[in-house]
């Protein structure tokens, strides 16, 4: 990547995670371990083998704070999520949210707001029973833009009259980190001045049904849900899906400067590539060489060593790719487990939120880069067998870090995608 002199930096952030809505809430969660998941009368009605998830709580009433009747109409779970985040990350970082009378457009923001799955559940609850029962003219014109896949990002679009680009990506679990990858070189470019990026996922059965087929998310603790999201554990029996949203406002320096902004800290650089379903990647598995191509990219567009990186907020998702994913970075950045970064996993507390995945698990970054601290893995007391050489390296207690000045992010997803940024204290 030419990122020419461009330095790219966060000045706001949004939220919605299963353990917190909001900033202040999901701050108080990670930083004490409080775990978001809870068993779903609905999954076990259903018959599903997993009965746990992540779901942001209390949300009908969230969002009947920030939009009118009108507005909710076309407002799904997934479309919500993002919506309340954007509008969150907006403000945080210094905005007012326009009035629909104020015909002013920001032709120097956009938005990149990506999600996994999308709309399955407005499919499934709304537009095919009442197709199949003959209906069609009973939906209503709102339920296109609820089952589109930009729907995130063209809602936003309007809520905040953004005039750069405004668009959507899909990469499986990559999605959101990809977003902001995306973003961030749009800014490089100059393309734009600032931008949203982030992603969302909403929770439904429906979207959550074909993982349950697969038998990879969680069966064993559904008398147990909050010790079910179980990364780098031997007693690991795969991923507790989860929903939500994220959204960071990334701003070039200058104009971040210029206008006072206060500044999280710094995206000093990324990659984003694919192992091409070979050399052991499939649809569903990594190539590991792609993983560490991948891990070596971000390092190298970032000007950093790989002695750098203090911490990896990993992808870990409690799945039998623990294991490779720790092995994939130690070859990559060529360490031993002794000099291996501090690791964790956000997964740990609110599940895998698919789409919405790496922009939760930016915010927490940002997070702990700013307040210089490193929040638990939880669910980790019986370390994976194959990992106990790195014990001393994963963090299963609120950790004080006060040098915390580089932490790499990573995602992979379904298509044997990876992605990986690196962020940097901001130090002024």
């Amino acid at each position: 990547m030419n990122k020419g002199n461009i330095r790219v930096v966060v000045t706001g952030l949004g939220v919605v995670a299963p353990n917190g809505v909001g900033l202040a809430a999901f701050r108080e969660a990670i930083r004490n371990g409080v775990p978001g998941i809870r068993f779903i009368p609905k999954l076990e009605e259903l018959n599903f083998g997993c009965r746990i998830g992540g779901i942001p709580p209390n949300f009908t009433d969230v969002r009947a704070r920030y939009f009118d009747h009108e507005k909710l109409l076309s407002i799904n779970d997934n479309i919500g999520y993002c919506s309340v985040a954007a509008v969150d990350a907006w403000r945080d970082a210094g905005f007012e949210i326009p009035g629909e009378a104020d015909q002013t457009v920001d032709w120097d923001t956009g938005a990149i707001l990506g999600c996994g799955i999308g709309g399955m559940d407005t499919i499934a609850e709304q537009v095919v029973p009442m197709i199949n029962a003959g209906k069609v003219r009973r939906m209503g014109s709102r339920i296109v833009e609820q089952v589109m896949n930009s729907g995130t990002s063209a809602r936003v679009g309007g809520l905040l009259a953004l005039g750069n680009q405004v668009t959507s990506n899909s990469s499986a679990c990559s999605t959101s980190s990809e977003a902001i990858m995306e973003a961030v070189l749009r800014i490089r470019w100059g393309a734009a001045k600032r931008m949203l990026a982030g992603g969302s996922e909403g929770a439904s059965p429906y979207i959550w049904g074909g993982f349950d087929a697969m038998r990879v998310i969680a069966r064993k603790y559904n008398d147990r849900p909050e010790a079910g999201s179980r990364p780098m554990s031997a007693s690991a029996n795969g991923f507790v899906p989860g929903a939500g949203a994220a959204v960071l406002v990334l701003e070039e320096l200058e104009t971040a400067l210029a206008r006072g902004a206060r500044i999280y800290c710094e995206i000093l650089g990324g990659a984003v590539n694919s192992g091409g379903q070979r050399n052991g990647g499939s649809m569903t598995a990594p190539n590991p060489e792609g993983v560490r191509r991948c891990i070596r990219g971000a390092i190298t567009d970032a000007g950093i060593t790989p002695r750098d990186i203090d911490a990896i907020n990993g992808h870990l998702t409690a799945t039998f790719a623990d294991p490779l994913e720790i092995k994939n970075w130690r070859e990559a950045l060529e360490c031993d487990p002794a000099n291996f970064p501090f690791v964790n996993s956000t997964k740990s507390m609110v599940g895998h939120c698919l789409g919405a995945a790496g922009a939760i698990e930016s915010v927490a970054v940002v997070l702990e880069l700013t307040e210089k601290f490193l929040h638990p893995s939880i669910n980790c007391e019986d370390v994976h067998p194959e990992l106990e050489a790195y014990s001393d390296r994963i963090v299963r207690e609120t950790m004080d870090y006060p040098d915390l000045k580089v932490v790499a992010k990573s995602s992979f997803g379904f298509g044997d995608v990876n992605s990986c940024i690196i962020f940097g204290a901001w130090e002024g």
